[in-house]
């Protein structure tokens, strides 16, 4: 009994916390953050959710490093500019 109404907590915890990510991607907000929390809880119960949890990192880990690549590239460009 104890096992199954914690399995539900969890459950119900991970989805809302998907709802409320999919509700950000239309709207200003953390969905970056949310979707992660949804899948990370998720996962504590079921496999697929972890699948989606790691394949989300990696996603938001390459992103990241995109991300960085750019702004290294506009800092070089802003710099000469500046010293030329």
């Amino acid at each position: 009994m104890q096992t199954r109404i914690k399995k539900w907590l969890i459950t119900l915890a991970g989805f809302f916390c998907l709802l409320i990510g999919a509700v950000f991607i239309l709207l200003p907000g953390p969905a970056v953050v949310f979707i992660p929390a949804g899948l990370a809880l998720l996962s504590l119960e079921y496999p697929l959710a972890k699948t989606w949890l790691r394949k989300s990192q990696r996603w938001l880990a390459a992103g990241a490093r995109e991300t960085d690549r750019v702004f290294l590239a506009l800092k070089r460009r802003w710099v000469r500019r500046r010293s030329g």
